[in-house]
């Protein structure tokens, strides 16, 4: 039953409306929790997703609100760890990696099932992934796949280079020296004869459309050249770096080193999905009637902006460990509704960032239920270096110094200060490694780490530097004033919400008072925000911010590499590439880390952005909800959730709950964990033997 936005909102009212009264005459509230707070007797997890979801086909969605559902009714090669995010096995039990890190194999559990009983094989995933891939799906998430051979290609509508005698042009034979490190040519994992010719040299590829590659080619006569008399071979589903070795070994091969990639097949973009369906139904095959899921939870009920009910999978592999009966997703957006329903008892948590900021310093007393942990979340500000006068580290560097980051995590209320590009808190192993890399790098200029981290504001320093790129800065009367800066070269651009205007007004201010410089607001909708942003049409800074994708430093140092980077300033260095590819290509956890760190620092000390801020998750849930954990994205798998009626086990303390051990969710994971760890000992010993053999 569909409901219209007016009934829609009458409905909520009369539900907010009834479920007070109901809490009134029922449990009072105690002064210990937040409102009423009683288990579910039916063993359902009621839960606020956010907006309604764009579509329950995984390839399709990019925000939270989708993932936080697709999680429970699609499953794919690993899931997320409830409480790190990293992969733990999923529907594949174990899997190999290559030495240079550019070749995975996976081993598919053979109990793994559709909703309908079929088995997932090896094959279906490759059909999933070519799918989401394939150009006229237009998938806004398969940039996420591009680390996989020819994906980017294949996706981008390009076409290999054919020459008349039947060889195709590489892509080291037209850039040369200056090509990117190509990866392993040795066969990894069973020999197959698609797997050697995954090993090949990458392809050169070009458009497929005549008028985009002519214009491709007056832009490079050396290019033209090469391709003369050539015939251009588009780039096909079945070129793509995926094979299916047999019904359970899957083989994906990358276009580089990414030790990161494990951590990225835990996306939604990578779950499997079902191609009868799919073939049967086309786009109607996500309704409740036709939907085929993979998941711990399959689709009952869907009423659009209402609720989405699902119930457990009796067929799901691991349904023996699942024990929820099911969930209800209510998509609201409104928070104020969301925490009434929370405070009455009909919602059992809400998601991150929820909480106004009017009411957390209320919500932070109830101690056991108001989750405040680090997420690997970033918010920062461009410059257009491409522009004068942005083009000048000396004013970009002034511009970040002059800005107090303490004061304005105050006034965020939820955010922690930072200078660093990589987020606080969340990779506390990359982190500790960083600050050895700094203060190595620091010291090479005549400064210490200390410094470096007194410097997030000085904005006596910040006067000297705008004065030694020629803009001095001076007083006139209480204020500084800067005469000479073109502020008419200058504005402050932001996509509009009230939130972010504020962060901009906030920031007006600073450069005011601290250098004498009013810099001018310019604020546009988010979808004309983000072109001009990515194509440096705007002049001074822009407004970012940037959400991992994964858990490991590379989801945000990325943003920097290669020339056609997405950081959206116009920075660009051969050194950093360097840096990171040899740091990609590095086994050693430590090394990697290391060579990161010091491409972070090496970026960071050209100042081609202004980190900001780190955010918390900031949400809420009831204490019976256990096995529901603040990690980094709040995102839940939802297999490891249940509702506790004991309680004297209920959650306590909610900054102790990512240190606490549950034992039922943890040996689960242990127990999840226990082929992989097996297998990656025999690895380690491998190794080890083959570097303690004689060299013949």
């Amino acid at each position: 039953m569909k409901f219209g936005k007016d009934n829609r909102y009458r409905l909520l009212v009369g539900l907010y409306v009834f479920v007070v009264i109901l809490a009134g005459c029922g449990e009072r509230s105690s002064e210990e929790f937040y409102g009423k707070t009683s288990p579910p007797s039916d063993n359902v997890m009621r839960y606020v997703s956010g907006s309604e979801p764009e579509s329950l086909d995984p390839a399709i969605p990019t925000g939270q609100p989708e993932a936080r559902l697709l999680m429970a009714i699609h499953d794919g090669l690993v899931e997320y760890h409830p409480k790190t995010m990293k992969p733990i096995p999923a529907i594949a039990e174990s899997w190999e990696i290559s030495p240079d890190v550019s070749e995975y194999i996976f081993y598919l559990r053979k109990n793994a099932v559709f909703s309908n009983g079929d088995p997932i094989k090896a094959q279906d995933f490759v059909y999933s992934f070519q799918r989401a891939l394939d150009p006229d799906f237009l998938a806004k998430n398969a940039y996420l796949a591009y680390y996989i051979k020819y994906a980017e290609a294949y996706n981008s509508k390009l076409a290999f280079v054919k020459r008349p005698d039947g060889t195709f042009l590489l892509k080291r034979e037209l850039e040369g020296s200056g090509a990117a490190p190509e990866v392993s040519t040795e066969l990894f994992g069973p020999e197959t004869e698609f797997g050697k010719s995954l090993t090949g040299p990458e392809r050169l590829t070009v458009p497929v459309d005549e008028k985009n590659r002519a214009e491709l080619f007056e832009k490079n006569e050396k290019l033209k050249a090469m391709a003369a008399d050539a015939e251009f071979v588009p780039v096909a589903a079945s070129d793509l770096g995926l094979e299916a070795i047999d019904d359970y070994t899957l083989r994906i091969k990358l276009r580089q080193s990414a030790p990161f990639f494990i951590d990225l097949l835990s996306h939604q973009f990578f779950k499997v999905v079902h191609r009868g369906a799919i073939e049967k139904h086309g786009k109607q095959w996500v309704r409740p009637e036709n939907i085929v899921t993979s998941g711990a939870f399959r689709v009952k009920e869907h009423h659009p902006y209402d609720r989405i009910v699902l119930e457990k999978d009796p067929l799901y592999w691991d349904a023996e460990s699942v024990r929820l009966d099911g969930i209800e997703f209510y998509p609201l957006e409104e928070a104020t509704t969301m925490m009434n329903l929370y405070k009455a008892g009909s919602l059992y948590a809400v998601y991150n960032a929820v909480p106004p900021a009017a009411w957390i310093d209320t919500l932070r007393e109830y101690e056991h239920e108001y989750m405040d942990h680090p997420a690997v979340t970033l918010q920062y500000y461009t410059f257009n270096v491409t522009r004068a006068p942005m083009d000048n580290e000396k004013v970009r560097k002034a511009f970040a110094l002059a800005v107090d980051r303490e004061a304005l995590a105050k006034f965020r209320k939820t955010s922690k200060p930072t200078i660093d590009f990589t987020p606080i808190g969340i990779f506390p192993e990359y982190e500790e490694i960083r600050d050895r890399i700094y203060a190595r790098e620091l010291a090479k200029q005549g400064r210490t780490l200390e410094q470096w981290k007194a410097k997030m504001f000085d904005p006596e320093a910040a006067r000297d530097l705008l004065a030694e790129a020629g803009f001095p800065v001076s007083r006139s009367g209480d204020a500084w004033v800067c005469p000479d800066f073109p502020i008419a070269e200058v504005e402050v651009l932001y996509n509009t919400s009230e939130s972010n205007k504020a962060i901009a007004e906030f920031l007006q201010a600073q450069w005011r008072q601290n250098l004498g410089i009013t810099v001018p607001l310019k604020n546009m909708e988010w979808k004309t925000f983000l072109n001009v942003r990515k194509e440096l049409d705007y002049r001074g800074l822009g407004r970012a911010g940037w959400v991992g994708d994964y858990m490991d430093p590379f989801t945000f140092l990325k943003l920097f590499y290669t020339k056609e980077n997405d950081s959206s300033t116009g920075w660009y260095d051969p050194k950093y590439d360097r840096l990171v590819n040899e740091a990609n290509r590095e086994l050693d956890p430590v090394k990697r880390f290391e060579l990161l760190a010091e491409a972070e620092f090496f970026v960071m000390d050209q100042q081609p952005v202004i980190p900001f801020m780190t955010d918390s998750t900031n949400w809420m849930k009831k204490p019976f909800v256990k096995g529901m954990y603040p990690n980094p994205q709040t995102l839940h798998p939802w297999k490891f959730v249940y509702i506790e009626q004991d309680q004297e086990k209920w959650d306590r303390f909610a900054e102790k709950i990512m240190t606490n051990r549950d034992e039922s969710v943890l040996s689960h994971v242990e127990r999840l964990m226990s082929t992989q760890v097996a297998r990656d000992a025999i690895r380690a010993q491998r190794a080890s033997t083959d570097q303690s053999r004689p060299k013949q």
